[in-house]
C-alpha cells in the first residue's frame, strides 16, 4: 500500500540544504585540520573502528573528500539519494569511532543520530514518484 503526503516543495528544498551544511563544513575541518582531526581519533575510545577500515590519515582524507562532494550534491539536489547514501556510509563509522565512546557527551552523539535520520529520510523517499509537493 502507498501513501501519499502532500508537503511543501520548499520544506523538503530548506531540509536538504540545511543537513547538507554540516557535512559541508566537517569536510573542511576534516581537510584542513587534518591533524586535530586524527588526534581525536587516537583520543577515541573505539579509535580500533577507524582503525578497521584502514590508515587513518587516509580515510580522514577520503570521508573529507566523499563529504565535501555528497554534501555539495545534497545541497543542490543532484542524485540526492545517492548523495545520502555515501554521507551515511561516512557518518555511521564515525559516529561508532568518536562519538559512542564518550557515555559523559551524548548529545554529539544523538545529534548524529538526527542527522541519520535526515539522511535516512532522502535515501527511503524516491521524490520522483512517492511524495507530491505543494508549494505552500
Amino acid at each position: 500500500m502507498k501513501t501519499e503526503i502532500l508537503v511543501s516543495k520548499n520544506s523538503l528544498i530548506l531540509f536538504r540544504v540545511m543537513l547538507s551544511g554540516i557535512f559541508l563544513v566537517a569536510s573542511f575541518s576534516h581537510l584542513l585540520n587534518l591533524q586535530k582531526t586524527l588526534l581525536r581519533i587516537e583520543q577515541a575510545r573505539f579509535k580500533g573502528i577507524a582503525h578497521f577500515f584502514g590508515e587513518p590519515k587516509i580515510m580522514v582524507i577520503a570521508s573529507g573528500i566523499v563529504m565535501l562532494i555528497a554534501g555539495f550534491s545534497l545541497l543542490i539536489g543532484y542524485k540526492t539519494k545517492w548523495a545520502a547514501i555515501l554521507l551515511c556510509a561516512v557518518l555511521i563509522p564515525i559516529t561508532l569511532t568518536i562519538q559512542v565512546g564518550q557515555i559523559t557527551t551524548l548529545g554529539p552523539l544523538f545529534k548524529n543520530i538526527a542527522i541519520l535520520g535526515g539522511l535516512l529520510f532522502f535515501i527511503l523517499n524516491d521524490f520522483n514518484y512517492n511524495i507530491k509537493t505543494n508549494n505552500l
